[in-house]
């Protein structure tokens, strides 16, 4: 089963820099993300059915302390042919996320899970699937929002199966 660990990123669609956005992007074939912002901390190409990862993910998850991440980049990475990802992100990690980031995906590996992709962080905003379209264009374009430094504390953190149920909920410390 592919499962994913996540954590919530609460910003808005409606966010005067991503309105920003979307309108230099107007006429871009663009698959936006309406909703559901959140960091990818793991994703599992293959988790076992008969293993409950709950109990441990909550061991690992009930002492960790909510991180704050300072929000001050929008980027693009091409995903395929024709096909990019814009983001938000931080040009500065806290360690201390990057430490739980490490513990969560560890723990799924112990756990016989396969995790195929590194840790990326970013915040999808959408999917460009323009043929003409290109990674350096987009950065172009991007490049002219006006984005906004914010800081944010980051507490929710879900656990589900791929395109499917909950299957955990955490808050983290504040």
């Amino acid at each position: 089963m592919k499962s994913y660990l996540e954590i919530k990123v609460p910003i808005s669609f409606d966010d005067y820099w991503f309105r920003e956005l979307r309108d230099l992007l107007y006429g871009v074939d663009i698959r936006w993300q309406r909703g559901y912002y959140h960091i990818t901390m793991a994703f599992l190409d293959f988790a076992p059915d008969n293993v409950n990862m709950r109990p441990e993910l909550s061991e690992i998850l009930g002492d960790a302390v909510a991180p704050v991440i300072t929000f001050d980049t929008l980027d693009a990475f091409a995903s395929g042919p024709h096909r990019q990802v814009i983001h938000l992100t931080t040009s500065d990690v806290p360690e201390d996320f990057l430490d739980l980031v490490e513990d969560v995906r560890q723990f799924f590996k112990s756990k016989g899970c396969i995790i195929q992709s590194d840790f990326r962080l970013h915040v999808t905003l959408g999917r460009v699937q323009d043929p003409r379209m290109n990674v350096h264009k987009l950065k172009d374009i991007i490049s002219q929002v006006d984005l906004p430094t914010f800081t944010l504390e980051l507490t929710d953190i879900e656990y589900r199966i791929f395109r499917g149920k909950l299957l955990g909920l955490w808050k983290l410390l504040d």
